[in-house]
């Protein structure tokens, strides 16, 4: 596993350029099917692969949940992945992936670790619905691999949505979230089902009209659209469309090549670009103030991503 964290270690130099690294794996063999599928999560999320060390565990914990691990004195919930993606093995999980999802830090319990693969976001799809379904919903992308296998890239925001916030919690996260003066209209792109639900929830509350866009090539196809119908009607098209959200990590398109294709645009000038992101190291803020992008926030803060969007549109000073 040493080659495989020296390369999670080098991940940072492909930010930016429309590629991406990702770390395959495996779940076992599904005792249902007799196939053992590849999956797949994007090394920024990585922070470190193990053994599989004790694991405390406690009761009344949501199912998947096998319990917390203490790294380096840092107490970790751990995932049995398996469960979520509805594959049943009588092989027990012998790697640990710990992964850090805006700052907040998660063990996934896979079966074993390949090797780290690069690729252009270009080659990551939308997966086909009758796949993303026998998965629980839990796929944000796929991709074929050169020896035929399809791999599968998990949404780690739904897997961490369903383990940490109960609905009661779900709706607290709201509280705080201020009306604009003046109704504008957004519009948003993230590759996950549950991020773009928390930003339509946040939009509504702010009284915002907005537009979803699946990832980066659905947003720019949006945003050509509304720039034929500004021009058709004689407007520029910051009067149809107020603030572009965008997440960085998407198929096809990621947020860096989204932000700066509009920036490169005079169409859309006098519309800012808000990233909106798991990644949240300083270092990656400074990639998207790099490609244009106006404003930087982490997710997922209700209250903060309302506040970013008030200051965006001119509604709040600082």
């Amino acid at each position: 596993m040493s080659k495989v964290m020296q390369s999670v270690d080098d991940r940072t130099r492909l930010a930016g350029t429309n590629r991406l690294e990702i770390l395959l794996f495996s779940l076992g063999k599904d005792i249902k099917t007799g196939n053992e599928e590849v999956f797949g999560i994007n090394v920024f999320k990585v922070r470190e692969v193990l053994n599989v060390p004790a694991i405390t565990h406690a009761p009344d914990v949501p199912a998947g949940i096998e319990g917390m691990v203490s790294l380096r004195g840092t107490m970790i919930p751990v995932i049995n992945l398996a469960y979520f993606c509805n594959v049943m093995t009588d092989v027990p999980p012998s790697i640990l992936i710990v992964s850090e999802y805006n700052k907040n830090m998660l063990g996934f319990l896979v079966h074993s670790v390949e090797h780290i693969l690069r690729m252009d976001w270009s080659q990551i799809k939308v997966p086909p619905t009758m796949m993303a379904n026998r998965m629980g919903g839990l796929l944000t992308a796929v991709s074929e691999l050169e020896d035929g296998r399809i791999v599968m890239i998990l949404d780690v925001e739904k897997i961490l949505a369903e383990t940490t916030h109960s609905e009661e919690e779900e709706k607290m996260l709201f509280q705080g979230v201020h009306a604009v003066e003046h109704s504008k209209t957004v519009l948003f792109a993230d590759d996950s089902s549950v991020a773009r639900k928390q930003i339509g929830m946040t939009m509504e509350k702010m009284g915002l009209e907005y537009i979803s866009a699946n990832n980066g090539k659905d947003a720019w196809d949006q945003l050509l659209m509304i720039k034929e119908r500004a021009s058709e009607q004689g407007i520029p098209a910051c009067n149809l469309l107020h603030l572009i959200l965008t997440d960085v990590e998407m198929p096809e398109m990621d947020g860096y090549v989204l932000t700066k294709k509009i920036k490169s645009d005079s169409a859309f000038a006098g519309i800012p670009v808000v990233m909106h992101s798991s990644l949240s190291a300083e270092a990656n803020a400074n990639l998207g103030r790099a490609v244009g992008a106006d404003y930087y926030v982490a997710k997922f803060n209700p209250v903060e991503l309302n506040k970013m969007v008030r200051k965006a549109l001119g509604e709040l000073d600082g």
